[in-house]
């Protein structure tokens, strides 16, 4: 029971990312290489304060953060330049389908082979969230903003595999976010984004760094390990049912019978997937 109210909040936290984000972007408040660089340097700054307190080290010259930090860059960079041309559900249908089969992949080779349950929950959740998620009319992919978006779902799924080898959850994290804060920099600046924002994107940002992400990705630490890599990909399909029902409730978003529909199956996917059996 601890272990399932542990992996929700977090969930609830990777949803709130994608709250806070689309409030940002989407209001004009922020830019999002600006968002993704303010969100990162809030991340580094919360969770080294948290460590200070606890008289802990960071290792930030550990070689985890080839992996960590590398992987974490690669996912924040990915995910902020994707969405620049792609629609905001084809966007999550592809991250979290890469994040699937990457991390399905991981396992598989390093000997955690997914069960058949497990395979068929996941393609119930996934064809679950395809019929929430998919966009209505024309469908026209940007070939730049899908490989973006293909490299985060990879980055993140490494990112996830790593954190199951991470002895210290807050200090691995907070090592990760302040390697990988001077080259996510590096790359907007390279990028030549425009850097906009405002007030408020400054605030929304900083609570997607400090708050839902630093918090957020270091509590994923602490559960990762405690999940099969295969368990791990699938929880993550009920993030954006998670985000649209915040949507509604927070953004008076309208629900429609698709949507519930939607949401049942993929709900009833990861249960088929996570529920242990007899024999299991």
């Amino acid at each position: 029971m601890r272990l399932f109210l542990l992996t929700s909040l977090t969930m609830c936290a990777f949803a709130a990312n994608s709250i806070l984000n689309r409030l940002a972007i989407d209001s004009g408040a922020s830019d999002p290489a600006g968002f993704a660089v303010v969100r990162v340097l809030s991340g580094a700054l919360v969770l080294a304060a948290l460590v200070a307190m606890r008289g802990g080290t960071i290792p930030v010259f550990s070689r985890r953060r080839i992996a960590g930090a590398g992987s974490l860059l690669l996912y924040m960079i990915g995910f902020s330049v994707a969405y620049l041309t792609l629609d905001a559900g084809l966007g999550a249908l592809i991250l979290f389908g890469v994040v699937q089969v990457t991390m399905f992949a991981i396992g598989a080779l390093t000997g955690s082979v997914p069960m058949m349950r497990q395979l068929l929950g996941a393609a119930v959740a996934l064809g679950g969230l395809v019929f929430v998620l998919w966009p209505a009319g024309p469908v026209q992919v940007d070939p730049l903003g899908a490989s973006m978006m293909t490299a985060a779902g990879i980055g993140w799924a490494i990112y996830s595999i790593s954190g199951r080898s991470e002895p210290d959850a807050l200090s691995g994290t907070a090592a990760n976010f302040i390697v990988a804060l001077p080259f996510t920099a590096l790359a907007v600046f390279l990028m030549g984004s425009d850097w906009h924002m405002t007030t408020l994107g400054y605030v929304l940002a900083a609570l997607s760094g400090g708050v839902t992400s630093g918090l957020g990705y270091a509590l994923w630490y602490r559960v990762v390990p405690q999940l099969s890599p295969a368990v791990a990909a699938i929880v993550q399909l009920s993030v954006p049912v998670i985000a649209i029902a915040a949507g509604i409730i927070l953004l008076s978003e309208v629900a429609n019978l698709r949507l519930l529909l939607g949401a049942s199956f993929v709900l009833g996917g990861i249960a088929l997937a996570v529920t242990r059996r007899r024999g299991d």
